[in-house]
């Protein structure tokens, strides 16, 4: 009787999940290893306000957002891509809808049931789960001899491939804590330095007037702009919130890669904050110098322009006393306050990272160049992207990937 190649699946979040349904579906025999008591737990944590599953924009569009991993990541997206992934979640009984910003979400908008559906399926396809498994890669990389530490001691599985979808670094306290990087260097992969991806950063300056009132309130309907020295540039509408010390949310994330990277290498980054996009410069100038009789400027502002609390805020931070009431001076600064950035936010309390294991250590197959039936996806990859869908589904992308490799090599398909 011959028996089935045994698979084993270390990390048990999306690209781990999607990795053991592509393998099950082959014939293998697949393990799945986490350290954490379940799986999906970051997943679940991402779906609190809104399961963002991925992104209906032009299949092109939809590729522009990864950057200089296009190339790699496209062939993966190409087989399991926006369309695919409704269709997924459509298979394990989750209808999705658009909402009005192109992102697709779960009709009830919530992770846990498709976690449920997708979790019953994977067990009623075989896939075995083994909870609380930290991987002990201190070396030994031999498929044959896998050591976990489990809560009753240490113990050694046998596979015949291994697919790594460890994660990143961010939020270590849900399982991706990044401890795979020096195990992996040690033998011979070449890993980037895990970097913040989606992250706020500090140094803004607010003053403690500032920072006391508006802390944690959202810019809505701005805009923002950047370019690097690179000549890179940036500039996007939307909204995001004030931290105590600087700034965060879904437009500073899709912004994040840039400021970062010139942040370390010029030591700060400036963007420009347009708090009316949708008015001319010429508008806002005619709007300030309208003449406003009795009334004060902040109620001539909030008349004319619509600008009060925390937009009214950030005028002041920027101006001194006297340049607010030079019209010229305020109307500019309305349509370009600048912000000055000098840290990206701690990686662990970023909602992705950057770097991983190179591309170039890797085969077309998403093998290890220097291990041999060790394949790697997800968050652990050097990729990175926004928000909006673009992480999940690129995750679970590469999970199917890495296990096409692993069938290949196995000769099951």
């Amino acid at each position: 009787m011959t028996v089935s190649p045994t698979v084993a699946v270390i990390g048990g979040g999306p690209a781990g999940l999607m990795a053991a349904e592509v393998l099950s579906a082959s014939g293998a025999q697949v393990h799945v290893y986490d350290a954490m008591p379940s799986v999906g737990r970051k997943f679940l944590l991402a779906g609190r306000g809104g399961l963002n599953l991925t992104h209906s924009e032009p299949f092109d569009v939809f590729m522009t957002r990864f950057g200089e991993r296009r190339a790699q990541l496209e062939p993966m997206l190409a087989l399991f891509g926006p369309q695919q992934m409704r269709e997924w979640a459509s298979g394990l009984g989750i209808e999705t809808f658009v909402g009005t910003s192109g992102r697709v979400f779960p009709t009830d908008m919530k992770a846990a049931p498709l976690l449920r559906a997708w979790l019953h399926r994977l067990r009623a396809a075989g896939v075995q789960f083994h909870m609380r498994h930290r991987w002990m890669g201190d070396g030994v990389f031999d498929t044959a001899s896998l050591r976990f530490a489990t809560p009753a001691g240490g113990i050694a599985a046998k596979a015949d491939a291994v697919v790594l979808a460890l994660g990143g670094a961010s939020w270590a306290r849900l399982g991706s804590d990044g401890a795979w990087v020096p195990w992996l260097q040690a033998q011979g992969v070449e890993v980037a330095p895990l970097l913040a991806a989606n992250s706020g950063f500090d140094g803004t300056g607010w003053s403690e007037h500032f920072s006391s009132r508006f802390a944690g309130q959202p810019f809505k309907s701005v805009a923002l702009s950047f370019t690097d020295s690179h000549g890179r540039h940036f500039a996007r509408k939307g909204e995001f919130v004030a931290t105590a010390k600087g700034i965060e949310g879904s437009l500073i994330y899709a912004a994040s890669a840039l400021l970062r990277d010139e942040i370390a290498a010029k030591g700060s980054a400036t963007l420009l904050l347009d708090l009316l996009p949708d008015r001319s410069a010429e508008q806002v100038l005619a709007a300030v110098t309208h003449p406003r009789g009795a009334r004060s400027l902040s109620s001539h502002l909030k008349s004319r322009l619509g600008l009060e609390g925390i937009k009214a805020g950030v005028l002041h931070e920027a101006l001194s006393r006297e340049a607010m009431q030079d019209a010229a001076q305020l109307a500019a600064t309305i349509k370009a306050v600048p912000l000055k950035l000098i840290a990206t936010r701690p990686v662990d309390e970023a909602i992705s990272t950057a770097g991983g294991v190179r591309f170039d250590a890797l085969d077309a197959q998403l093998m290890s160049n220097a291990l041999p039936g060790v394949f790697a996806a997800g968050e652990m990859l050097d990729w990175e992207a926004p928000t909006g869908g673009y992480l999940l589904t690129a995750s679970m992308a590469s999970g199917a990937a890495a296990a096409r490799g692993a069938i290949r090599r196995l000769g099951l398909g």
